[in-house]
């Protein structure tokens, strides 16, 4: 297939804008039930849940580059009842409010001032960030579910898709709560050593599918693609001089030494350097080293999503070989 940019940006900025919500709220639950042994910064949930509508916001507005006409895209949430990306179109606002009401009500103070005063489960910012959660994996579930849903897309066709997306969001949004500068002490080395643990599971999760996907073999073949059993047959010339929609829309047009380098450059900036600077940072390295992480864990995320698009190969492309 053929990466486009905005759907790139779409798909990590709300991943990381997710996995920060979920990041501010596991540190309130751990605050009021677990006894987190840190007194949190009484701006802390608020800025980070303003943070996460921000990168989700900045998501949907990239969604509208990939739309022919965005004066249309209401319609898109009308096929509800058997489309994932109708879902995901319902999800996504619905989460977003979510995350605006839990950042007032954090403003508002109107469940004390945490590490001074044991708070409820009741309290209404717990009940917010519970429902914030709930539609946090929601959403990874729909935009996961829009590539998994495709059979003929073999290398999306797995319960792998949905299970990296939400992993690969979650890391980036604790590595990003941990480079936050609101946290501190317990809470920053909450966020870490969590930010950590999921790089190493959004680690195995990719290295699964990267192997799966390998030992894929086509269904089908030239001599099925145009119903003639001859044992020799290449295609010379699509019929005309440049390339269709067919060749711009399910191909990306790269080498196969350019999808090997993006493979390996995913791997580094995804999870190996970030989870060093991570690992670093709990050592006892500047703060900046938090910071490190989760820029480099971002870009790898852009070549990882590049390189997911990319290596899909659609059954079309066994009839358009050549363009001339």
């Amino acid at each position: 297939m053929n990466p486009k940019l905005s759907v790139i940006l779409l798909t990590t900025l709300i991943g990381a804008g997710q996995g920060l919500f979920v990041a501010v709220f596991a540190v309130e639950v751990a605050a009021l039930f677990a006894g987190l042994p840190s007194p949190i910064r009484p701006w802390f949930f608020f800025y980070g849940a303003l943070v996460a509508f921000a990168f989700t916001a900045g998501g949907l507005v990239a969604s509208f580059f990939h739309l022919g006409r965005p004066a249309r895209a209401w319609r898109s949430a009308a096929k509800w009842r058997t489309s994932w990306l109708s879902r995901e179109v319902i999800v996504m606002p619905a989460f977003m409010a979510v995350t605006l009401l839990y950042a007032t009500a954090h403003f508002l103070g109107s469940n004390g001032t945490y590490g001074s005063a044991p708070g409820s489960g009741t309290d209404p910012t717990v009940l917010l960030g519970a429902a914030g959660t709930v539609l946090a994996f929601a959403l990874y579930a729909c935009t996961g579910m829009i590539y998994a849903c495709l059979p003929f897309l073999r290398e999306w066709a797995t319960p792998l898709t949905v299970i990296n997306y939400a992993l690969l969001g979650l890391a980036s949004g604790f590595t990003l709560a941990a480079a936050a500068t609101l946290a501190s002490g317990a809470v920053l080395r909450f966020l870490a050593t969590t930010a950590l643990v999921l790089t190493a599971l959004a680690f195995v999760g990719r290295a699964a599918s990267l192997y799966r996907n390998a030992r894929l073999r086509p269904k089908s073949s030239l001599q099925t693609a145009i119903g003639i059993k001859h044992p020799q047959i290449s295609q010379k010339s699509q019929g005309f001089m440049g390339g269709s929609f067919n060749t711009r829309e399910f191909f990306h047009g790269r080498a196969a030494a350019t999808l090997a380098a993006v493979k390996w450059l995913f791997l580094l900036g995804t999870f190996a350097l970030p989870a060093l600077a991570l690992a670093a940072g709990l050592a006892g390295a500047p703060r900046a080293a938090f910071a490190v992480a989760f820029a480099v864990q971002y870009l790898g995320l852009l070549a990882e999503r590049w390189y997911f698009f990319a290596q899909a190969n659609h059954p079309q492309n066994l009839y358009y070989q050549a363009l001339a």
